[in-house]
């Protein structure tokens, strides 16, 4: 198995698969067409994503705290502009942390042993071992968060057509 050292989240990103191998923790990101292994935790890929838009994954969790009050597992909005909004499947300090694109979900259902099995839309799907109804929250919670999120950024451009942060001279 090859693994890279680094992975840049995509609007293509399905879910960054947290886990660890032995001594060093490492994830598996799913991809449209393909699967990728990469030698970093899943919030670590997740971090640097947000990062690339200019924030952190702390940063873009307490946005979505003032937004909508959600303290725990809170999903994340790493670009609303290409709908890049993932939600995690467990405490972001967790080794065994995933990180789900929203976008991208199909469906879930029950799998054996407490487990959820995400469908994605282009067919793909992965059974995670967390259960059925963490994962329909966190799919509810990251609904309402782009709602209120979308709502904002739109009475923005709305309400300010007009203004400019910082007109020419």
């Amino acid at each position: 198995m090859i693994y890279q050292t680094d992975y840049e989240v995509t609007p293509l990103t399905l879910a960054v698969i947290g886990g660890d191998t032995g001594n060093r923790f490492s994830s598996r990101v799913l991809e449209e067409e393909e699967i990728i292994h990469v030698k970093q935790p899943a919030s670590k890929i997740i971090d640097l994503a947000c990062k690339f838009f200019g924030s952190s994954l702390r940063g873009r969790q307490e946005g979505t705290k003032d937004i909508c009050n959600i303290t725990h597992k809170v999903p994340v909005s790493i670009d609303p502009s290409s709908g890049m909004y993932f939600f995690p499947t467990a405490s972001p300090n967790s080794p065994h942390c995933s990180w789900i694109a929203h976008s991208h979900v199909d469906r879930i259902s029950k799998a054996a042993n407490h487990s959820t099995e995400i469908a994605f839309k282009n067919g793909a799907s992965i059974t995670l071992q967390v259960s059925h109804g963490i994962i329909l929250n966190q799919i509810q919670r990251t609904a309402q968060f782009r709602y209120l999120l979308d709502h904002r950024i739109k009475y923005l451009w709305k309400n300010s057509a007009d203004i400019v942060a910082e007109p020419f001279v």
